[in-house]
């Protein structure tokens, strides 16, 4: 499941030691009151992001902030991109 996927890629690429793929809700904000994922932490994600799905990001920050609001919306937004 690609949402999984990206759950294990957001603790391994940002070397989230005490969380697991189940401690990540689907729909839960990854920035903020959420997992609580500074800016930093969402150039590494999105770094990694680009390198294991060939992702183009927006060059719009605000729409570039709604496609990495959460897990869900960076699956949404491969599924996109991989569909043309």
């Amino acid at each position: 499941m690609l949402e999984t996927k990206i759950k294990q890629l957001i603790i391994d690429s940002l070397d989230l030691e005490d969380i697991t793929v189940e401690d990540i809700p689907d729909d839960e904000p990854l920035f903020g009151e959420g997992l609580g994922l500074d800016s930093i932490d969402a150039l590494e994600l999105g770094m990694a992001l680009k390198k294991e799905f060939n992702l183009k990001s927006d060059k719009d920050k605000d729409e570039n902030k709604k496609h990495f609001y959460s897990v869900k919306t960076i699956a949404d937004f491969i599924r996109m991109q991989q569909n043309g």
